[in-house]
């Protein structure tokens, strides 16, 4: 009996964890206004994607990027959709995350394609040219990859990197069991992120 309560204490301690790091990474180098007025950019990065077809993951992100946008504001947002082609696929991860959002979440407002990148640091290198006029930029993806993407924005451009918002990567729930998961690994790939990229805040 003892055993079995150190296991479910040690279980509820766990989903606690994972929930509570990947809500601070959603909240790490962002601003703290989430609506208003002016231009809007989200950029929804892909994951590797061999098959015809968006991936779990890349859907998951296409949500996220799509409920990220601002509901008072959705005419003057552009969605960007970041990612090349995998080994051996014929299609960019940004044109099935693309023809997804359309053919799928029926998303019928403005979709610009970035179709070349192959890393993060790539992703933010060449979507920098679509982001300067807007008045807020949200990155779209697992909440640790996000903040990895926005550390990038604010080594390349500080100046665009001071517009970044969050996006609504992150609920309370959702994906529950698989946020301590989410959380180890989000640990391990922020590895090469300064002290100050993984705790400041804009």
């Amino acid at each position: 009996m003892r055993r079995r309560t150190g296991l479910v204490t040690a279980g509820a301690a766990a989903l606690l964890w994972g929930e509570w790091l990947n809500r601070r990474w959603s909240r790490t180098l962002v601003g703290s206004a989430r609506g208003g007025t002016g231009s809007e950019a989200v950029v929804v990065l892909g994951f590797r994607n061999p098959q015809p077809t968006a991936n779990f993951i890349n859907r998951w992100r296409v949500r996220v990027g799509l409920r990220s946008v601002s509901a008072d504001n959705a005419s003057d947002t552009r969605v960007i959709f970041s990612g090349g082609a995998a080994a051996g696929s014929p299609a960019t991860e940004s044109r099935l995350m693309a023809d997804y959002a359309k053919s799928v979440l029926a998303f019928d407002a403005t979709l610009l394609l970035e179709d070349r990148s192959t890393t993060t640091w790539e992703n933010i290198t060449n979507v920098i040219p679509m982001l300067e006029d807007a008045d807020r930029i949200k990155i779209a993806s697992q909440p640790a990859h996000a903040l990895k993407a926005r550390a990038y924005l604010r080594r390349q451009r500080p100046d665009l990197a001071e517009r970044l918002v969050r996006a609504d990567d992150c609920r309370p729930g959702e994906w529950l069991v698989g946020k301590p998961l989410l959380a180890l690994y989000g640990l391990w790939t922020l590895r090469g992120l300064r002290a100050e990229e993984r705790k400041a805040s804009m």
